[in-house]
């Protein structure tokens, strides 16, 4: 005869904490870090307030953690091996970050901000800037550059801003298809290169080796959507067509 009372399993202690781990997670993802109470992690893992206690010191630590992993995720998202034009690689990598932007989705500005956040700690902040110099890194690596000047730094480090502004703003009613704006970035870093150039030997010689480098690839694509927007050239007086 069966009482109907459910025993639940006990857990081991690493069990354990990445189950706290994993509700903490989906908990930032939905709302911001600072509304998330331990009370909140505790009924949504079923187990008591002090139990969480038990096993973390405190929601800072907890949110560390959460933050540590998705940036550990974050900075995988960036490499991308050195085969094909340099257009293509970044377009590839460009998706990878919006699978992440989609499959994340409050949690990844819950990320960004995480360093501003009421909860937030210098611990935070710092694994925050590591994934913006491990794309700062990574796309000199696309591009075969060791020692950027500070014009050429500059631009990847704007357009790395960049990325990460369009991602939030993407976020707040998806209202730009998210395909376009993957390109939109693309160009939107060729387009940075090129206005430097204007200002910058470095940047013009870089400028001219991605293009020759995919004289009909993603860049190229920029140049005709461009030259589309200018003017037709006017038709010849008559008299000067005889």
């Amino acid at each position: 005869m069966t009482t109907g009372v459910v025993r639940r399993r006990r857990m081991g202690v690493e069990e354990r904490r990445e189950q706290l781990i994993a509700v903490a997670q989906e908990l930032f993802s939905q709302r911001p870090p600072g509304d998330v109470s331990i009370d909140d992690i505790a009924t949504a893992a079923g187990i008591s307030r002090p139990l969480v206690y038990h096993y973390f010191p405190g929601k800072h630590s907890l949110y560390d953690e959460v933050v540590r992993r998705a940036a550990h995720e974050l900075r995988g998202r960036f490499a991308e091996p050195d085969d094909g034009p340099p257009g293509v690689r970044l377009l590839r990598v460009i998706r990878r970050f919006f699978d992440f932007v989609d499959e994340h989705g409050p949690g990844f500005e819950a990320l960004l901000r995480g360093g501003s956040s009421t909860i937030g700690s210098e611990r935070t902040t710092a694994m925050i800037d590591e994934v913006r110099r491990s794309a700062y890194d990574h796309m000199l690596a696309h591009l075969h550059v060791t020692d950027p000047g500070p014009r050429l730094a500059l631009a990847v480090r704007s357009w790395i801003g960049l990325c990460e502004t369009t991602a939030l703003t993407w976020l707040d009613g998806r209202r730009i298809p998210r395909t376009e704006l993957e390109l939109q970035l693309v160009h939107d870093f060729m387009a940075l290169v090129v206005v430097s150039a204007a200002h910058d030997d470095e940047c013009a010689e870089l400028a001219r080796r991605i293009v020759g480098q995919e004289p009909d690839g993603t860049f190229a694509d920029l140049v005709g959507r461009l030259l589309s927007l200018l003017p037709a050239p006017s038709e010849p007086p008559a008299a000067s067509r005889s």
